[in-house]
């Protein structure tokens, strides 16, 4: 399998996952203004149409694009890492219910503060985004995870997107919670081998 990301973007929640698998797969940087990769340079346009990352290359040349689908086909591929629930039990309902809140409500909330400069203009995306934060800081309490004592592939990207706070000047250590959930997702050795080889 071959991963195509873009260092600092959403493509490091299946990164996540796969290092949380223990999978075997490639890493492909696909550079964002030329959209050309960088083992060969190939139009990443021609292999992902959509345009964005994360796309996964399976071992048939087949590509899966979408980063909440990406990353269940990773826990799937790896059942006993428990990354995901088992298909069909309330549980991975419950997962693709937290999958769906982080990508509608915490990842699309953070666009916005990027795109605008404005201050005032940002306000009220400010307050949305921070209410939906402060609801996760609220199902945090007594269990180090989301769906509780297990990691999960929710986990993962719930904590690449929150890495984008600094950069729209939102402080998650106004909810001790979330920020201990942070720090203990970013101390895995999966997270912490992810987050080394988007730098390098």
């Amino acid at each position: 399998m071959k991963l195509y990301y873009v260092p600092g973007v959403c493509s490091l929640s299946p990164h996540i996952a796969l290092r949380e698998s223990g999978l075997k797969f490639e890493l492909d940087k696909v550079d964002r203004n030329t959209k050309k990769t960088a083992s060969n340079g190939a139009d990443y346009n021609l292999i992902n149409p959509k345009g964005y990352v994360p796309a996964l290359q399976l071992d048939d040349g087949s590509v899966l694009t979408e980063g909440l689908v990406i990353v269940q086909y990773i826990a799937d591929l790896a059942p006993k890492k428990q990354l995901a629930p088992k298909y069909g039990t309330m549980e991975r309902y419950r997962l693709n219910e937290w999958l769906a809140y982080i990508a509608t409500e915490i990842h699309k909330g953070y666009g916005p503060l990027f795109r605008i400069k404005n201050a005032e203009e940002k306000g009220p995306f400010v307050e949305n985004l921070e209410r939906r934060l402060g609801y996760i800081a609220t199902q945090l309490e007594g269990k180090p995870y989301l769906m509780g004592e297990q990691f999960t592939v929710a986990d993962g990207y719930l904590f690449a997107v929150m890495t984008w706070s600094p950069r729209v000047g939102i402080d998650i250590a106004k909810w001790p919670l979330l920020k201990a959930y942070f720090d203990r997702v970013a101390a895995r050795p999966a997270v912490l081998a992810a987050l080394a080889a988007e730098k390098s």
